[in-house]
């Protein structure tokens, strides 16, 4: 198996969200994106394949040598290997890499966050940082379509928070704000044990309005002359906020479903954001 089919079994299952952001881009910027997440899905693996945390921050040590010798062209892995073409080109920075990193070394010390501005530098790094990048391959001319980047980065990682609930508990993970989860009168033990309420209702609508507005931050932010180069990033947003609507219409039951958009759906979302922009 050469690096980049290794990439695409990793980062872009058959009717997935990024499967379908993907699907019009030149080949070349294709390969890029795919590596790029590739990347993001092998920190995660770390997270979630080793229940020994100093194993985890061994793998991530790991990482951090590769990603320096990556920048050599001394790199090993097929994820970098399918990474390596690209990092001239598309200006590919290693402190963006390294921040995602971060951002995964930030799940090994904690399973809550207490307040909003904890949970946004968790996202910023694991999912604006990777905006950063994607935005990079994408094509950007002007300098606050990076801003937009990271915005919509975090507001898909958002997204996933909500949709995600249900399973992160089962992992023993709350990533909802502490605090907000006491002004809403929602005890941990109840999403823990993975029980519906009126509150949790209200608690979840706050954070959909709270992502439905970075939405619209990102959306603000990026200028019209990279917007058509930005398509695919647009059809992430796209699919992404049809699901956050999915969820907030189905009454937020993410403690036990995971609601998601059918391939059809995602295709039809795909296909209208690309020929509208």
């Amino acid at each position: 198996m050469n690096p980049d089919e290794y990439c695409r079994q990793k980062a872009v299952p058959g009717g997935s969200s990024l499967y379908y952001s993907l699907l019009f881009l030149t080949p070349e910027r294709r390969r890029a994106i795919t590596a790029l997440y590739a990347y993001c899905r092998e920190m995660e693996g770390v997270i979630d394949e080793c229940s020994d945390a100093q194993l985890a921050r061994t793998k991530l040590a790991w990482w951090r040598l590769e990603t320096g010798k990556l920048f050599e062209g001394k790199q090993s892995h097929p994820v970098a290997n399918a990474l390596r073409p690209f990092m001239e080109k598309f200006q590919i920075r290693a402190e963006l890499l390294n921040e995602i990193i971060d951002g995964t070394e930030m799940d090994l010390a904690q399973t809550r966050y207490l307040d909003f501005t904890g949970l946004a530098r968790y996202c910023n790094q694991v999912a604006g940082a990777t905006g950063l990048v994607a935005a990079e391959i994408l094509g950007c001319r002007n300098p606050r379509t990076l801003e937009y980047a990271r915005d919509l980065g975090t507001a898909v990682q958002l997204t996933k928070i909500i949709r995600d609930v249900g399973a992160d508990a089962r992992r023993n993970r709350i990533y909802l704000p502490m605090d907000e989860l006491k002004r809403f009168e929602v005890p941990a033990a109840d999403i823990l044990q993975l029980k519906y309420s009126d509150n949790f209702s209200k608690l979840m609508a706050f954070q959909a309005r709270r992502a439905g507005a970075l939405y619209d931050t990102a959306m603000r932010s990026l200028p019209q002359e990279d917007r058509h180069a930005q398509r695919a990033g647009l059809i992430m947003a796209a699919i992404h906020r049809a699901t956050l609507a999915e969820i907030e219409r189905e009454g937020f039951r993410v403690l036990t479903h995971r609601i998601s958009l059918t391939p059809l759906r995602k295709f039809w979302l795909a296909w209208k954001t690309w020929v509208s922009n």
